[in-house]
This record gives C-alpha cells, structure tokens and sequence, in this order.
C-alpha cells in the first residue's frame, strides 16, 4: 500500500481518482471512528448535565438512573445499528473495491514506472535497471533489461535510449526500445546470437493483474482450511480469522462505550468538560491497546482468534457495568 502511495502522490493520479479511493476508505473510517463518537457525546452529554446538577434534579423528582440512560440507550444502539452496517457488509467490500480500484486507477493513468538506480522487477522473471537520473524529455538514455520467463531461452536487451508505452485496450505496459542489441544466452555458449535494432517495442502484461486477482477476501471456511494447512500458525491467516469476528465485535464496542460514557461522565464532573473528554481518550485508548493484545496473543500461539477478538469487549462490559451500579448508588 505504501508503493500505492507513491505512485498516487509522485505520478499524477487525477483528483477524481482520488477522491474515489478516499470514498472506498471511509467504511472502514467510520466503523474505527463511530464508537469513539459514541463514547465522548455520552460523556460530554451527562458531564455537563452532572456539572449543572441536572441529574440530581431529575432523580429528586423521581426519575429512576435507568430512565435517564433510556435515551443513551437508543442512541448507542442506534449507533451500535450503523457500525454493524458498514462492518458486515460495507467494509468488506469497500476493502477489495479499494484494492481494485487503486490497482485500476494506476493501471489506467500512468505508465510503468521504472525507477533510476535501482533494478526494477514490474512482474516476476523480468528485470530493468536505468543507470541515468529520469530526465523531461520522452527519450531517457541508457536501459538494461533481464527477462528470465522463459528459462530455456534467456534474453538480455540493452538500448541507447527508450520511451515508456502504454497499450489500455490489451492491458500491456511496454517500452519502445533504440539503437539497441539482443542478446540470447543459450545453455550452449557456441549458439549464441546477438541481433541489433534501431527500434524495438518490447511489451509486457500489466504488473497490476496479479495483483487484483488477489484482491479478492477469503471466506471464513477457506481461511479455516488454510489455517489446518499450516498447523495452525500463520500469523497473516491469524490476523484474517480475528478481523472476521471483529466485524461483530467491533459494532457491539460501539453501544458498550455509549453505555460507558453515562457513569464515566457523571464522575468527571469536577475536571469540566475537558476533563470528561481527556477520561474519554484514555478509554479509547485502553481499549484499542486491549484489541492490540488481543492480536498480539492470537498471532503468538498464545489463545484462539474469537477469544482475542471479542476479550477487549469482555472487560470493557464488565468495567461498563461496574461502574453503572457504582453510578446508580451515588
């Protein structure tokens, strides 16, 4: 994804391109960020209603501390609702079309991209190496290039000058190649040939298509199966299964927090409203340093997926309810 960047930043990907990458983020944006929402809107809310005393009012006229968490309750579940829309079927989604449509939108705007310096492989068994700094003009000078697909006959091409070719309709990045040689290398050094050219199109198939091939997301019984294959310790297969079982657990965090910020934004009273928002922070933060442990354990052996994936949300309803009761005395 870094290379992605790259590419988008240093090769001019349009505006709209990346506007379209930024929407296919936002899913997964929001299922990360709407339980943090939730959290510091209950704990602002019944902060300052504590701060103003109106709690207390309230509970002197007779209205119990569960009907006044009625409406957190809608609201988080509310909350809770959307989350697990964008978990379940929003974000699985929005991460293989993004995957796509990068690959797309890079296969579509630019040209390959050989970077000076350094041996470039844009697709497996071929290298090209530009010893010369890129320059402005469309003839760059000096190109190496190793093609190793075909074992039996190896190829080694050199050139004078080249251009960057781009054909959209086969799929196929090329580079058109001047005063130049080829060189064939046969296992029999007395077979050797060597042909000169003054023009020559060399074509290649678009490194981005294996790429989207792998785009797509494994169910959860391939991943299971892919798991038994490696005795149950791949960590990448690991980190698969727990996103699987965060789809739910992390919408359900999302009405936890909400409930959470009832009793936290009540006790905070005393710091002000910044003193419920800092409380607030230190929550999240705990909870996604917990979801960071609980990957840690999975990925080490240490315990099962569904365990690392839903022990963060565990303790935090088991702090939750604590500190309701603790709340609903005082």
């Amino acid at each position: 994804m870094l290379r992605l960047v790259d590419l988008v930043i240093s090769r001019g990907i349009s505006l709209s391109s990346v506007g379209a990458i930024i929407m296919h983020l936002l899913p997964s944006f929001l299922v990360l960020t709407l339980p943090i929402a939730c959290l510091i809107a209950t704990i602002s809310a019944f902060n300052r209603m504590s701060f103003d005393n109106e709690v207390l009012a309230l509970r002197a006229v007779g209205v119990s501390f569960w009907r006044i968490n009625l409406p957190v309750v809608v609201f988080a579940g509310a909350v809770f609702a959307l989350t697990m829309v964008l978990s379940e079927w929003g974000q699985p989604w929005a991460s293989v079309s993004l995957k796509t449509l990068a690959l797309s939108v890079i296969e579509d705007e630019m040209t390959l991209g050989v970077d000076s310096g350094v041996f470039n492989e844009p697709i497996p068994g071929l290298m090209v190496y530009v010893p010369n700094p890129e320059q402005s003009s469309n003839h760059k000078k000096g190109v190496f290039i190793s093609d190793q697909r075909d074992p039996a006959q190896p190829l080694i091409i050199v050139a004078q000058h080249f251009q960057m070719l781009k054909q959209n309709e086969r799929r196929q990045m090329g580079i058109r190649l001047f005063d130049g040689a080829i060189h064939q290398i046969p296992k029999d050094a007395s077979a050797f040939h060597r042909v000169t050219f003054r023009t020559y199109d060399f074509w290649m198939p678009s490194p981005f298509r294996s790429a989207k091939e792998k785009a797509k997301r494994k169910s959860y019984k391939e991943l299971l199966e892919k798991l038994e294959a490696s005795g149950g310790k791949d960590p990448g297969t690991l980190r698969r299964l727990i996103e699987y079982h965060k789809d739910i657990a992390f919408p359900l965090s999302a009405f936890v927090l909400g409930l959470l910020g009832v009793p936290v934004g009540i006790v905070s009273k005393r710091s002000g409203r910044a003193g419920g928002f800092a409380v607030g922070v230190l929550v999240v933060i705990a909870f996604y340093m917990l979801n960071v442990l609980g990957e840690f354990l999975v990925t080490t052996g240490g315990v099962a997926p569904i365990v690392g994936a839903w022990l963060p949300n565990v303790l935090l309803a088991v702090l939750t309810a604590w500190m309701l009761s603790q709340a609903r005395k005082h």
